[in-house]
């Protein structure tokens, strides 16, 4: 299969946005990360990028779910030839030692060929970039500049020696108040899907979500009321972690809304307050009245759980990933702009399919400022500002809360 590389001018043009202008300091990091690890790629080693001592088996592998809403589409309906199902292949742990080895060496060559661009871009080279290189420097781009953090026992493994070390060691602990507030959507004799988006707590049982997703499990009745389309139910589980155990889902008992306008991709859920297995819901997120000051470049967080999608050609991101979708992750990144025309801002977060509804988190007010509601890879995600909305109708009479 043909891998997409990106032009030298995109490749340098990603790195210098993802390591904020250090592009020698990540050269430095990137080759003592080589010379410490024969894998790098490898989420038990002893190479600090992910959470150490993680399994990939367990009961995720069979999960359906949905693919990254088109961010080029005009309505809120997602043709069916566009979205496929959830794929996790078995991972490298699982493989035979000769094509495990085999893996990993494939792997490592990703990561020496990137590294070897970051050298090159660092001395004012880019122009003599390899298409192995600009393939390799996105590799290096989602594992450092822009990761996908697994979530485990609503906490994360803070990675030692990267661009967001300090940012995610200062803000851990506020990091960890909002992780149990976002769940994944769960719905009961759906014909193609066993999840279909993520949705958070917005108030004490409001979720929001994306209109897209919703849609996937809501219909309206002869008397304009919005139902459930028999004989679907939906439910959202606020765990869902690589290696958890057991459930954290409340029963979806309502739905409060979906917005009227088809570019406007947001819905509102309610949701039990005590879940079967009596666990209580914790408070909700805060949402933003009004932007930072410092929108552009600002730092952001989302939270959700990406799943595979073929139409993003994503071959870097499914040798980084392991194959491992489906499960809560943390994805840091930064607020690329605002439009004017409309309620939108875009995100560089590394979402895929799976994430729609998530939150696109402040990191330093730790603030909802946006409901991610799609993408295209390599052009940039989108997410409604959700702030220019706050008098919408569809909040009326909720208990979402803007501050």
């Amino acid at each position: 299969m043909t891998r997409y590389a990106p032009t030298p001018e995109e490749a340098e043009a990603q790195i210098q946005r993802a390591f904020r202008g250090d592009i020698a300091a990540a050269a430095e990091r990137w080759t003592r990360r080589l010379d410490f690890d024969d894998d790098p790629f490898n989420e038990s080693s002893e190479a600090p990028l992910e959470p150490l001592g993680v399994t990939r088996s367990g009961g995720h592998g069979g999960s359906r779910g949905p693919g990254e809403r088109d961010a080029t589409l005009e309505t809120s309906e997602i043709p069916a030839e566009h979205i496929t199902r959830s794929i996790v292949h078995d991972p490298i742990g699982d493989l035979d030692p000769t094509a495990a080895e085999l893996v990993a060496r494939q792997r490592r060559g990703v990561l020496e060929a990137g590294t070897r661009g970051l050298v090159k871009i660092a001395e004012g080279r880019s122009n003599a970039l390899t298409d192995s290189e600009a393939f390799g420097l996105e590799a290096i781009v989602l594992l450092e500049g822009r990761p996908a953090l697994l979530v485990q026992e609503d906490s994360f493994i803070v990675p030692q020696d990267s661009v967001w070390t300090e940012d995610l060691r200062r803000q851990r602990s506020s990091i960890e108040l909002s992780l149990p507030k976002v769940g994944r959507v769960e719905v009961l004799h759906h014909p193609r899907y066993d999840w279909v988006g993520t949705a958070w707590l917005a108030g004490a049982t409001t979720l929001l979500t994306n209109r897209h997703v919703a849609n996937e499990f809501v219909d309206l009745s002869s008397s304009g009321e919005m139902v459930f389309r028999a004989p679907m139910s939906a439910s959202v589980d606020f765990r869902q972690e690589l290696t958890s155990v057991g459930k954290r889902d409340y029963q979806v008992v309502a739905v409060r809304g979906i917005h009227p306008d088809p570019n406007i991709d947001l819905a509102v859920l309610q949701i039990e307050p005590v879940s079967s297995r009596g666990h209580r819901l914790p408070d909700g997120l805060e949402i933003a009245a009004q932007p930072p000051a410092d929108l552009l470049n600002r730092k952001v967080y989302v939270i959700g759980y990406p799943a595979f999608d073929s139409r993003n050609g994503f071959h870097a991101m499914r040798e980084i990933f392991r194959d491992i979708y489906n499960v809560k992750r943390l994805q840091p990144g930064e607020i690329d702009a605002e439009e004017r025309n409309r309620p939108v801002i875009h995100h560089d977060c590394s979402t895929l399919g799976g994430n729609s509804g998530s939150p696109v988190i402040d990191l330093e007010t730790h603030q909802v400022l946006g409901l991610h509601f799609g993408g295209r890879f390599r052009q940039g995600n989108l997410a409604l500002a959700l702030w220019r909305l706050q008098d919408d109708p569809i909040f009326q009479g909720t208990d979402v809360r803007f501050v």
